[in-house]
């Protein structure tokens, strides 16, 4: 059993931009679990107003949100413009199937949020640049190295 909110055993690891992006970058994330067979379960926590990278899920993707908002706003790829964002606050829930592109930003008191995907195929994500071309990829092989 593990607690999510109080749990100094947590291993996290931070991510922050640089330079080359235009929005501020500062979220971290805790692996809970991982399988081999694709399931992965996955904490994640944002800064204040901070984003994550902009990214299309290549996993089927649940989550919750335990604490604060998570704005997520969904982008056209073709065109690069946003086409709706939706604030999910604590104790709203969200599945969405592979393929879904957006960008994620906390909102005044961040964001607590936890993730549970299937992957079947390895990949669970791809990190995007502004032009939608894919600039990395978050894999199971990663996860299960780490674990």
């Amino acid at each position: 059993m593990i607690n999510l909110y109080h749990n100094e055993n947590l291993k996290w690891k931070r991510f922050q931009g640089g330079n080359d992006f235009d929005y501020p970058i500062d979220y971290s994330a805790a692996l809970l679990n991982a399988n081999e067979d694709g399931h992965v379960d996955i904490l994640y926590r944002w800064e204040a107003d901070c984003y994550c990278h902009f990214h299309r899920h290549t996993a089927e993707v649940s989550s919750t949100v335990l604490e604060g908002e998570l704005h997520v706003i969904d982008i056209d790829l073709a065109s690069g413009e946003e086409i709706g964002t939706k604030i999910r606050k604590a104790g709203d829930y969200a599945h969405k199937e592979p393929g879904d592109v957006h960008m994620e930003k906390a909102g005044p008191d961040g964001a607590l949020v936890l993730f549970n995907l299937y992957a079947p195929q390895g990949v669970l994500a791809e990190s995007l640049n502004k032009d939608g071309a894919v600039i990395g990829k978050a894999t199971l092989d990663q996860l299960l190295k780490k674990t």
